[in-house]
Formats: C-alpha cells, structure tokens, sequence
C-alpha cells in the first residue's frame, strides 16, 4: 500500500518515527510535510495537500500528525471523500476505520506516545471497513456510509 504522510513542526519527530516505522514494514511513504524542524509547514498548509491526493485516490490513505491531531483533522475533512479521525489510542484507531471507513488518521506529536503511535497505525492499516463485525452491524455501518456520500453530494455536488 502506498502511504501519504504529513506533519507540521510540532508532529515532526513523530512523524519522523513513523515514516522509519512503515519503511521497515516495506511501505512506500511519500512525505508531504515538514522536512527540517526548523522550517516547520503549518498544519493548514499540510493538510490540504495531502487531502487532495486523498481525494485524488492518489493515495489509499495517509497519516497526517500535527500538535494535537485535530487541527490535521479539521483542514482536511472540509475535501469531499476525505474522512480524517483523530486517534489517541489503538481502540480509536481500529474504530475509526471498522465504523467510520477512515482514509486519514491525524494523531498528536504533544499527546501521543511513539510506541503508542506506531501500534495506532499497524491498527489502522491493517483493518478494514466493517472487519470482524456481525453481518447486520456491517450492512446498517455501508448504508451509513452511503447516506454520508449523498450528503457530501448535496454540499459539493456530485
């Protein structure tokens, strides 16, 4: 699978951390965020790019870390078909993507952990939409994100 990543200054040395993660796991990362802690990428700026090539389905999914997670998440759920979760533990992760079909995780390089934050994205990544759940929690969990399709529609239109 090939992966975006991005971080603005404050998520940058968990990103860091993450990108050698996944390169060892045979990931191909392609960072689109801040590459010298020094010269920090806002968050507002590094969202939207890779948002975009979300969007693009450039990419399956991405990461995306910034001080807290949410300012990432916000940025990039204003694109249509980008569906960025905050994550704080392995739970979330994996809930994110069985229940709300998630193609962003946005986590915090001031609240999460690194050994945390690589165990939040092994979750992420290796779970499905609807994996491991009972046959009518799947079919009610896909007419949900269908319905969440349609109003994305009717916002940006078709």
């Amino acid at each position: 699978m090939k992966l975006a990543i991005g971080s603005d200054k404050s998520g940058f040395y968990l990103k860091e951390a993450v990108k050698r993660h996944l390169a060892e796991k045979g990931y191909q990362v392609d960072d689109h965020g801040t590459q010298d802690f020094e010269k920090g990428i806002p968050f507002f700026e590094v969202a939207p790019i890779v948002a975009k090539k979300i969007q693009k389905k450039e990419y399956e999914r991405a990461i995306l870390i910034c001080g807290t997670g949410m300012g990432m998440a916000i940025v990039a759920n204003k694109f249509k078909g980008v569906y960025a979760a905050v994550a704080e533990s392995v739970y979330s992760a994996t809930k994110c993507r069985v229940i709300n079909n998630a193609n962003i995780l946005t986590m915090g390089g001031w609240i999460t952990a690194e050994n945390m934050a690589l165990e939040m994205v092994d979750a992420f990544l290796s779970t499905g939409f609807t994996q491991g759940l009972e046959a009518w929690r799947q079919s009610f969990l896909k007419k949900a994100d269908q319905k969440v399709a349609e109003i994305e529609n009717e916002i940006y239109g078709a």
